[in-house]
């Protein structure tokens, strides 16, 4: 049977994949230049479109977020033909309006993440990618959509702040994240985006509100039980708006990530050593050609 190219990679918890109308359903182990992902891809048919799947955490949840192998994903989905990917993540609020339960689908981003592999350009090739506009505009705004047909309460807009875990923020750190005008807070984030901008992929961020994290004194501070308990409770709602959103894709991007790296790599392709051209090839043939 001929395989075709999913129209939308998702990167979240193995709850989705129990997707209701997902068929031909296979699993894919997939080697990367960066070493393996963090699980097999799974690949199946929804609503006559392909779409990939992706445990961010692994099989079980086994793997810390500063511990993911943040390039082998984003080059496992790249590698499949993926042009946009969905995170579907946890977050905890820093307004007072956005309560548990709600969704986000945030427009900015601010990294405060150390010691995580955040580019695929190292030594030898040096690349300098735009992400003044972090997120996708063209697919956040499907995303919301679909969010709002699913019946979800929707929060377009606002700055998710990333920390680098797996340990929750203190009241200090929560408190001046507020200050700064951040609005969510998670973990994964970072460097996910970033790669796939590198990867000329669309990125847009699904973030489930589990709680207020620690500056709400009227709440109870986050826990793991607290984050879990409203995650499963929304697994509809994540089905949904992904059955929604995959219906809703066009079979054309109109948007410039495609475009990521016309103007970013700065590194004469004389100068790129014939392996690490080999490694990037995926990334960057067609630039260097």
């Amino acid at each position: 049977m001929e395989q075709r190219t999913p129209v939308l990679g998702v990167i979240g918890g193995s709850g989705i994949y129990q997707l209701e109308g997902l068929t031909s359903i296979e699993q894919r182990a997939i080697d990367t230049p960066f070493g393996a992902p963090s699980s097999p891809i799974v690949l199946g048919e929804l609503a006559g479109r392909r779409v990939a799947f992706l445990a961010r955490h692994g099989i079980g949840h086994t793997i810390p977020p500063a511990e993911v192998n943040y390039r082998a994903n984003i080059y496992a989905l790249k590698s499949l033909g993926v042009p946009r990917v969905l995170s579907i993540s946890a977050c905890g609020s820093l307004r007072e309006d956005y309560a548990p339960g709600d969704v986000v689908v945030p427009d900015q981003l601010f990294d405060r993440t150390c010691g995580r592999q955040a580019s695929f350009f190292e030594a030898g090739l040096v690349a300098h990618i735009s992400v003044a506009e972090p997120f996708c505009g063209e697919l956040s705004a499907a995303l919301g959509e679909s969010v709002t047909r699913a019946g979800g309460q929707l929060h377009r807009g606002g700055a998710l702040v990333t920390i680098n875990g797996p340990r929750f923020s203190t009241r200090a750190e929560s408190n001046t994240y507020r200050a700064w005008g951040m609005s969510i807070i998670g973990m994964t984030t970072t460097p996910e985006a970033f790669l796939a901008r590198e990867a000329e992929m669309c990125y847009a961020v699904m973030a489930h509100v589990t709680d207020y994290d620690v500056w709400h004194i009227a709440e109870a501070p986050v826990s793991v039980e607290m984050v879990v308990r409203t995650l499963n409770a929304n697994t509809r709602l994540a089905q949904a708006t992904l059955a929604a959103l995959v219906q809703s894709l066009p079979a054309e991007r109109g948007c410039a990530c495609g475009e990521a790296l016309h103007d970013a790599l700065i590194t004469s392709r004389l100068n790129v050593a014939p392996e690490l051209r080999r490694k990037l090839s995926l990334l960057v043939e067609r630039y260097l050609a």
